[in-house]
Formats: C-alpha cells, structure tokens, sequence
C-alpha cells in the first residue's frame, strides 16, 4: 500500500502516561480530602454568587458588573465558581429568582461544586508541567516535577477554594512554553504557526480574565524570549503581538459580558500595579510544609552553578522567569506570585535533577531523590489537616 501522506497520531498511554497519571490521581485524592473537610466560607459564597450573577443576570446598576460590586483582580475565577450552580440550576429546571445564598440549604454538595473548577485547573497545570519537562527534560525530569507539584501544599490549598491564583499560574505558565514553542515553530513550515500562534491568544485571554498582572508579564515574557529564539523571524514579532493583544483584549471584553463600564474598570482600577519584594520568596521558602521543596529549589541552584552542563536555555529560561516572580509584589490587588513561580521552580529543579542523573553520582543521587520526594509527601500528606481551616 501506498503510503499515506496525512496520519493520525495515535494516543499514547504507556508506562510514562500512566505513571504521570498516578501521580495526578494523589493530587485529585488530596483535594477532594481537603474539600470534604472544609466547611464553606462566606468568601466560597461570595464568588459562587458573583459567578452566578454574571452568567445569568449581570447588575445593570451603573458603574458595577454585579450587585457584588466591581471585580478587582479578574472575573475568571467568578465564572468558574459560578458556572456548575448555574448549569445545575438549568437542568434541574430550577428558577433562576433563587440565590446562591439561600442555595446552600438546597445543595448538599456545593462545596464539591464551588471547587471542582480549582481542582481541574490544578490538575491542568500539573499535565502542562509533565507535558512540558517530559519533552525538555525526558522521563526523569518529567517524573521529578510532577512528583513535587502534586505533593506541594500551596498547589492542593489553591485547588480548593475559589481564587484566581490558580488559573493565572496555569495561563502563565502555559502561555510562555507556548511562546516558546512558537518560536520554534516559525523555524518551520508557515502551517505549524497558525494553530500555535491561535492557542497562544486563547491562553493570553484567558490569563488576562483570571489577572492582568499575570497577562501584563506573559507579554514581557513572550516578547523577551521569542526575540531571543525567533531567528530571522523577528519580524513577525510585532505583528503577532497586535494579534495577541487584541486578541486577548476581546477575550477579557467577553469575560465582562461586553459591558464597557465593567471592563474599563480594569484600566481604571490599579489591578496591574506591580513592585519588588521579597516577601513573596520569604512565605515560600520558610514555611515548614514547603521544607522538600525548599531543599531541591536550593540544590537544583547549587548545582545549576557547579555544573557547566546543567547551564543551558531549557534550565536557564525556567530560572529566571522563577526568581523573577518571586520577587515580584502586586501592589494594586493582593495576589500570591510565589503560586505563579511554583511551576517554573519545579521546571527547573525537574531539568536539574535530570541532568546530574546522567553522570556517575547516578546511583547515589537518586537516592537522594528518592528520599527528598518521599519527604515532601510525607509533609503534604501532615499538612492536609491544616489545609482545612
């Protein structure tokens, strides 16, 4: 038979797959521990409300999105807490006169539908990572940053209320590896950009809906590194910047349902005031549950510094994006950018440990490893009871 031009790949599942997925299940088991054991704070409510609200019947009171007010950080997190009521709601027939505050004498599981969203966003931020580290790094690398994200307690506490800080982690991280596979994807056929080049606008929308800081760096970011990549095709660089713009400009327009009044809030408001400090990096690294992580970040940079081979763009590129956020303060809005460090840190301690595995301290080294990840869920696992209040 001929052979045939255009093939479908086919979807792998194999031992890589399934392990990563293992791995993943004791992040979702985490989680649903932790949601079934926290009661429902008038915050949970709150979003749940204000979510309701803009799917089914934004405030038409002048100057507010919602009878809740103006959102100050961004509306995605709103929408996510409110769409499973709100689809709930529609098949179940129920009236739509019924607010979600008199709704938690009706649903018994409203905790579970506050937080399914959170946990499905951390779950996607977990599959980015292995994504990403499995194709950078191998297995290994793959293997170490997903074992220390789905036994990281920040993780597990932010997939289980209703925040935002989840879902700009998730965009931002994706949108720059999805900047810089872009980057790469220009060396080629002008076919490969179009679907890389879409979903990157897809993803820069969406980041700007759950912050506009976070949309604001994964700009910088895109720029800094596709300038740094894009070989003879820097060119391009200012006109697909207009489309990402634009592009995620209309997206955040349609998270406000269109209503001009809401969305110009966002520039009116100083939501995307940003300033240095090194607050952020302190709440990380001295909290006791984050003792393993702690380590391999320290480590990783130890021997990122001792090691000439370890020093290269796939490690570097995560390094800097990690200790840039982690510096980094919204002065405007409260926000955790230690979250929003998190995967690229443990991109770069996935890379690192990589490396070292391939020389001959292999044996020695990974028991190491080994004992390191074992300590960080033993500590994930004696945190959960705090998680729950």
């Amino acid at each position: 038979m001929p052979p045939t031009r255009h093939r479908l790949r086919k979807f792998r599942f194999d031992r890589p797959q399934q392990i990563a997925a293992l791995l993943l299940l004791f992040l979702l088991g985490q989680c649903l521990w932790v949601i079934a054991h926290r009661g429902l704070t008038e915050s949970d409510y709150q979003y749940a409300r204000c979510g309701r609200e803009m799917w089914e019947k934004p405030s038409p009171l002048a100057g507010y999105f919602t009878s809740c007010g103006n959102i100050h950080d961004g509306t995605l997190a709103y929408r996510a807490a409110g769409l499973p009521l709100t689809l709930e709601r529609i098949f179940a027939g129920q009236a739509s006169s019924t607010s979600t505050w008199e709704m938690r004498h009706e649903v018994s599981h409203i905790s579970m539908l506050l937080r399914l969203p959170f946990v499905f966003a951390a779950l996607m931020l977990g599959g980015c990572l292995w994504w990403v580290t499995r194709r950078l790094y191998g297995n290994t690398g793959g293997y170490i940053a997903l074992a220390l994200y789905c036994f990281a307690p920040p993780v597990i506490a932010a997939a289980t209320y209703p925040n935002n800080e989840i879902w700009a982690a998730f965009g931002l991280f994706a949108a720059v590896y999805t900047a810089i596979g872009v980057s790469h994807a220009m060396q080629g056929p002008r076919k490969k950009w179009r679907p890389r080049i879409v979903l990157l606008t897809v993803v820069m929308g969406f980041t700007a809906a759950a912050h506009v800081s976070a949309f604001l760096l994964a700009l910088l970011l895109t720029i800094c590194f596709m300038a740094y990549l894009a070989e003879g095709k820097r060119a391009y660089l200012p006109t697909l910047l207009i489309v990402w713009v634009l592009g995620a400009m209309l997206i955040l327009f349609a998270s406000y349902a269109f209503r001009p009044d809401a969305f110009s809030y966002v520039f009116r408001s100083e939501v995307a005031k940003i300033g240095f400090s090194l607050e952020p990096a302190r709440i990380f690294f001295t909290t006791l549950q984050n003792a393993g992580l702690t380590i391999a970040a320290v480590g990783s940079l130890g021997l990122y510094l001792a090691m000439r081979r370890a020093r290269y763009f796939g490690n570097t590129a995560p390094l800097i994006v990690a200790v840039l956020l982690l510096i980094l303060l919204t002065t405007g809005v409260a926000t955790e950018t230690w979250l929003w460090a998190l995967p690229f840190l443990l991109a770069f301690v996935g890379g690192v440990f990589a490396d070292v595995l391939e020389t001959r301290y292999r044996r020695w080294f990974l028991w190491i490893t080994s004992g390191l990840l074992l300590a960080q869920a033993a500590l994930s696992l004696a945190s959960l009871p705090l998680l729950t209040h």
